[in-house]
């Protein structure tokens, strides 16, 4: 049976789920609008405990990558992230649990060519891309400085 590409463009359509476009994108906003607020809830909350401005950001930082690799050995991260999509991506949360997902992913290898090795799969070209940028701007602005 030879088709044209009309009648396979066709047939993908019918084949193909129908995509919840607009339910996806609100899920995303609010899971990753949540996920800020929550942040926010965090900074505030160091602060009224005594602490300054600057480490009251890095302790509420700190809560939620603690927290996100918490709910991802836990696999409620995945389960979130299944219903919320991108909203998860949110780069401090997202970041904790993808180095986190490969860690646990490979436990079973050992602490050495499991946890070890595989930890930083994905997010390993991430941390070496920002370092060797950071080393680079700071050349640059040393030297136009």
């Amino acid at each position: 049976m030879k088709t044209d590409k009309q009648e396979y463009s066709r047939m993908v359509r019918k084949a193909s789920p129908n995509s919840a476009l607009v339910k996806n994108c609100l899920w995303a906003f609010f899971t990753g609008g949540g996920i800020c607020v929550l942040g926010e809830l965090l900074y505030r909350f160091w602060c009224n405990m005594g602490f300054i401005i600057s480490d009251a950001r890095l302790l509420a930082s700190i809560t939620l990558v603690g927290l996100s690799a918490l709910f991802t050995a836990l696999g409620w991260y995945g389960r979130l992230a299944k219903k919320a999509g991108a909203g998860t991506l949110v780069p401090i949360t997202g970041f904790a649990n993808a180095v986190v997902s490969p860690a646990m992913e490979f436990r079973a290898e050992g602490f050495i060519t499991g946890v070890g090795a595989k930890m930083f799969i994905i997010a390993g070209p991430v941390i070496v891309y920002g370092v060797l940028a950071t080393v680079v701007y700071g050349i640059v602005l040393h030297f136009i400085l």
